[in-house]
């Protein structure tokens, strides 16, 4: 069968392997495996918006039932919503989400966060991947049942809200919010209620094959055009599981993750709550991002892409604030894992708390000319750096740059492709640079 987890979960093609029924009846047995010799007797799952979650979800209740398991299903809600659930209801030993996050409806994936909701350990993960891919009889014993959970939304949209001092505001802020038609579609509303917010709503009509068709984080031309015509202060962009932030600014300019945990990390320094004064990021990160913290002494780690690395570098430092120039965020103080919606709200703060327009909080970081390229290839992942030419080609660009810049090529961890990051002052140079190396891997792997 193959190995199953990615950087995020497993991941592919609904009803074509790894994402099928039988492998998500075997998922749900192994989880269930893994909840009963933990001592836990329920496991929590969500799903986003796409056509093929009822399917899932039914598959994976079923495995987890036959192991004597019970099941608590939170309908359509984001991936941190699992998580939040998963620290909240009495005896949940596990949660599943099913979502591909930004990828297009016809893929989907299965997620595993463990009891507190932080995501499993790459030893978890691994006994809970040979679970499934054992062939020996699992277990037999009692039949676990399922309840649904009502007010999963409302709960998880508290949870949000507590603690942020918004409605002691004169002025509400004006947002427009770009749901991606995914799982922030209906909690989008319940969180930027017109008490609080002025807010306008895009893509929040979910049909099952509209979630994140040219929508959301990944597309945010849609929510330029609708900030600038409004006249906005800020614009948010979430993908199909909500746990990725992109927003745009009141004069259309794109603000990523980066320059999000610049902001946000500053005023948590200026305010004397920036625990251990570090930030975590990623190998990704824009040289901008470094520049930025060391020039407010505040100490940047870089961890290996995922948040799930991100939040293992946060934990050894003690940080508080990490995440991905991508847009996942993580904020220790207030949740266990990214959070789009989170990060918004954070975000939402620092403007109202500096009185300063996003554009002006932006400012306090430079960000470098960075070109991120694709290349598919197919699932059995050759050795690239085996292979002369690509590994001569990447070597003189690199000569080329020097130290203003830099390369960065590794597999994607969710998705059959390589990506190729080049990074440096000149925008022409380096898009020339990353073509370059595109050209010689389609050439010769």
């Amino acid at each position: 069968m193959g190995r199953l987890f990615g950087t995020d979960g497993i991941r592919g093609v609904a009803n074509q392997h790894p994402i099928t029924c039988e492998v998500a009846l075997k998922t749900g047995r192994a989880v269930g495996l893994f909840c009963k010799e933990n001592g836990y007797s329920k496991v929590v799952i969500g799903k986003d918006t796409r056509i093929s979650g009822d399917m899932l979800e039914a598959a994976l209740s079923a495995g987890v039932n036959s192991i004597g398991i019970d099941v608590a299903l939170a309908g359509i809600i984001p991936t941190p919503g699992v998580a939040f659930l998963c620290q909240g209801i009495k005896d949940v030993g596990a949660g599943i989400v099913i979502s591909a996050s930004h990828n297009p409806y016809k893929d989907n994936g299965i997620k595993i966060f463990k009891n507190g909701g932080v995501k499993l350990s790459d030893e978890q993960e691994a006994k809970i991947e040979d679970y499934i891919l054992d062939n020996k009889d699992v277990p037999r014993g009692g039949v676990g049942k399922i309840t649904i959970i009502s007010d999963s939304l409302p709960r998880y949209s508290d949870f949000l809200l507590n603690g942020f001092p918004f409605k002691k505001l004169s002025k509400k802020p004006k947002l427009v919010i770009d749901c991606s038609n995914g799982a922030a579609s209906k909690i989008g509303h319940l969180v930027f209620h017109k008490q609080l917010f002025d807010t306008s709503f895009i893509h929040n009509s979910p049909n099952g094959k509209n979630i994140n068709d040219n929508c959301g984080s990944q597309h945010t031309n849609d929510l330029k055009t609708a900030v600038l015509k409004k006249k906005a202060d800020i614009g948010l962009a979430f993908d199909g599981d909500a746990d990725r932030l992109i927003v745009i600014d009141e004069t259309g300019q794109k603000i990523t993750g980066d320059r999000i945990l610049a902001i946000c990390a500053i005023f948590a320094h200026k305010s004397k709550i920036l625990k251990n004064n570090t930030l975590v990021s990623t190998i990704m990160s824009n040289i901008g991002l470094t520049q930025t913290l060391d020039n407010k002494g505040i100490t940047h780690i870089k961890a290996d892409v995922g948040d799930r690395k991100v939040l293992e570098e946060m934990k050894k430092s003690g940080a508080v604030i990490g995440g991905e120039d991508s847009g996942h965020m993580i904020f220790l103080d207030y949740h266990s894992t990214g959070d789009g919606i989170l990060s918004a709200l954070r975000l939402i703060e620092v403007m109202v708390s500096e009185e300063q327009s996003l554009s002006e909080l932006a400012k306090i970081m430079t960000v470098y000319p960075q070109i991120l390229m694709n290349v598919d290839i197919d699932s059995s992942r050759p050795d690239y750096t085996a292979i002369t030419s690509i590994v001569d080609t990447i070597k003189e660009v690199e000569a080329e740059l020097g130290n203003r810049g830099r390369v960065l090529v590794r597999y994607s961890g969710t998705q059959p492709m390589i990506r190729v990051m080049v990074e440096g002052s000149d925008q022409v140079q380096i898009e020339n640079f990353c073509i370059r190396i595109c050209t010689s891997i389609k050439e010769n792997l």
